[in-house]
């Protein structure tokens, strides 16, 4: 395992470490500073001559200085002779805004690939793209793994007496029913309307939750407003509990506070985003076993997808 070197950038550098010491080796030492303007500065302090290389850095907030960040940093290895460059983004910032959903709105998915691509690099890991067609947008291999691999065994030891999966809205029945099928429950859907970003109304269920303990599944959680309006709807139909598992906890805004006061029991998330904010209802699961697991079969060209079956 010497061919290859594992980096990080500043954004999440305990996830990198976690990532490291399940590969049993120690994070690339990497200086990374700002000068009085903004700009950033990176020098890569070792040699990368001839190696495999993997940088982490989710595009979390501020996400406009981790993406810049991050593609310095491919340019810094790329230029110093590395093989080949890996961008390991836990989580894909920007991937929202996945199509035209309005007139004259960008496809900010593509852009920040096409970046990523001009940069030079060779390859892209990530968990749980908001929507999995982001993967056409790259040119070059994409592993999106999947967050379910994280959640399923802490599901199951909750021994819940009548489990049911939901979907939040429509755009997630695939990944709800993908938890459904792995774990033998039924499933229901959360029909929502969105007024606009960040403001979600609840307006219907799509099946029957009288008492059921509810799993909501979603790839990310931001301000919260989702989830706590389908807890309340969930609840007012007759669930018994509500939980939800939301790979990447943003967490930003009023989150916290409607997590705090809203009637969902818990939230589960991963640590690819720092959390920084405190709620006795935030369970994190750690997906630096995935990464570094697939990156272990990467480096020995063994098949990624059989993580999953």
């Amino acid at each position: 395992m010497s061919k290859f070197k594992l980096f990080s950038g500043t954004a999440n550098p305990e996830f990198a470490k976690k990532v490291g010491d399940y590969l049993n080796i120690e994070v690339g030492i990497a200086t990374i500073n700002k000068f009085s303007d903004g700009e950033i500065s990176v020098q890569i302090k070792e040699s990368v001559r001839g190696q495999d290389v993997f940088i982490v850095q989710p595009t979390c907030a501020p996400t406009n200085d981790h993406l810049m960040e991050l593609l310095i940093m491919v340019d810094a290895l790329k230029r110093s002779s590395a093989k080949s460059v890996s961008a390991v983004i836990p989580y894909y910032g920007y991937a929202r805004q996945d199509r035209k959903a309005a007139p004259r709105v960008p496809i900010t998915a593509k852009l920040v690939a096409d970046m990523l691509e001009a940069a030079g690099i060779d390859r892209m890991i990530t968990i749980d793209l908001h929507a999995a067609q982001i993967q056409g947008f790259f040119n070059i291999p994409v592993d999106n793994l999947y967050g379910s691999v994280m959640f399923l065994d802490y599901l199951k030891s909750k021994n819940l007496k009548n489990p049911i999966i939901a979907s939040p809205d429509i755009g997630g029945v695939a990944r709800a029913r993908s938890y459904a099928d792995k774990l033998g429950y039924d499933l229901v859907i959360v029909d929502k309307r969105r007024e606009k970003a960040n403001v979600a109304e609840v307006m219907n269920i799509i099946g029957d939750v009288e008492g059921k303990d509810v799993i909501l599944v979603d790839d990310m959680v931001d301000t919260a407003g989702t989830l706590v309006k389908a807890a309340e709807a969930l609840k007012k139909r007759g669930a018994t509990s509500v939980m939800a598992c939301c790979t990447h906890g943003v967490l930003s805004g009023p989150a916290f506070d409607r997590l705090n006061e809203g009637t969902l029991d818990e939230l589960i998330i991963s640590d690819t985003i720092p959390v920084h904010g405190k709620s006795e209802k935030i369970t994190i699961l750690t997906g630096s076993r995935i990464i570094g697991e697939t990156i272990r079969r990467i480096t020995n060209n063994e098949s990624v997808n059989s993580i999953f079956i």
